[in-house]
């Protein structure tokens, strides 16, 4: 499936929303990665600058209390 988004996007520049929970192939693929959390958006950049999101670590890997 990677292969084909990514053969589809270099032939036609085709734009494609892929919702996909498997993080590797996100950060893999993606130019841009926008991320949920139940519903709401919390941050919105490069997969680099998702990395090191604290609301995206905090949302996922949860916070020490």
């Amino acid at each position: 499936m990677c292969r084909f988004v990514l053969d589809v996007n270099d032939e036609f520049g085709t734009t494609i929303v892929l919702i996909e929970h498997d993080m590797g192939v996100v950060m893999d693929i993606s130019d841009r990665v926008i991320v949920l959390d139940y519903g709401r958006k919390i941050a919105d950049g490069s997969p680099d600058e998702i990395r090191r999101n604290q609301s995206v670590i905090d949302a996922y890997l949860g916070v020490t209390h």
